[in-house]
């Protein structure tokens, strides 16, 4: 994500933060420490003639063995190598300025061929079936007109954060458009990596029928590890609410966070998001 000096002073909040990292310590046994340890084996009387017998026949074989043995160990400690929430502050590569960025293309995702013959209503109907099957995933069929306002409003206020209920409060995410993407990241990635904070939602937005079916279609994923198909959901309504609806006090805060990121603040967002709680 690519920020303004200014706009960074504005969303950064003073904190700290330590990522706790585990460190495995070996050290290699000698083999009266590793016959020691097979005597505590429940089933090493059943098998120690032929243990003994190993050893004495063929030592360097016995030698391999046991160094299979500690390292299928270590292996059973090591952390898994799944994308975790603590990795995903990691940073990601780097990538070019929005601009720069490609435009994600519909034929990734489908063949158009297929559909382009299609009425409006059958290629609502087959986007929204086709991502009822895909995990960690949220889509929508929106009016062209829509898409338009967001394109516009996404040019003139290409970066913004947003409130995510939690449940021992709020936690900011941070928004920024690029060409038909936006790009969702936590403010606690961006106070660490900056613009190679890693994202946790990335909303695509396709416009490949807006002009002969004039209906955008949009699709959402979401991290698992940060997110769940209802935060992430949350996300995208917001991102309409403050992108699309003609809202004249949402529209003030866009102002005020890009022009005047001084005199922003944050308690703003969250008493929008209440008093949408409480309507």
């Amino acid at each position: 994500m690519h920020l303004t000096t200014t706009l960074i002073r504005s969303v950064l909040f003073r904190a700290s933060f330590r990522a706790a990292r585990n460190t495995i310590a070996t050290s290699p046994k000698n083999m009266q420490e590793v016959l020691e340890d097979l005597k505590n084996n429940p089933y090493y009387d059943k098998y120690s003639s032929k243990i003994k017998q190993l050893q004495k026949e063929n030592p360097s074989q016995f030698q391999k063995r046991v160094e299979d043995v500690e390292q299928s160990k270590k292996k059973k400690i090591e952390a898994p190598k799944e994308r975790q929430y603590s990795q995903l502050l990691n940073p990601k590569e780097r990538v070019g300025e929005p601009e720069q960025i490609k435009r994600e293309s519909l034929d990734k995702i489908m063949k158009i061929d297929l559909i382009k013959d299609k009425s409006k209503d059958e290629v609502k109907s087959i986007w929204e079936q086709y991502h009822l099957q895909k995990e960690y995933c949220i889509a929508a069929t929106i009016p062209a007109s829509d898409f338009e306002k967001l394109q516009e409003n996404g040019s003139r206020y290409p970066t913004f954060i947003l409130p995510l209920p939690r449940s021992q409060g709020y936690e900011f995410m941070m928004c920024q458009f690029a060409q038909n993407t936006v790009h969702f990241t936590p403010l606690l990635y961006f106070q660490v990596h900056k613009e190679n904070a890693p994202e946790c939602l990335t909303i695509i937005h396709y416009d490949e029928f807006m002009k002969d079916k004039n209906i955008v279609l949009m699709r959402g994923e979401y991290d698992k590890n940060v997110l769940n198909a209802k935060e992430a959901q949350c996300l995208a309504n917001q991102l309409q609410m403050y992108y699309v609806q003609a809202d004249p006090e949402k529209i003030q805060l866009l102002e005020t966070f890009t022009k005047k990121p001084d005199e922003f603040k944050h308690m703003d967002l969250i008493k929008q998001i209440e008093n949408l709680s409480l309507n």
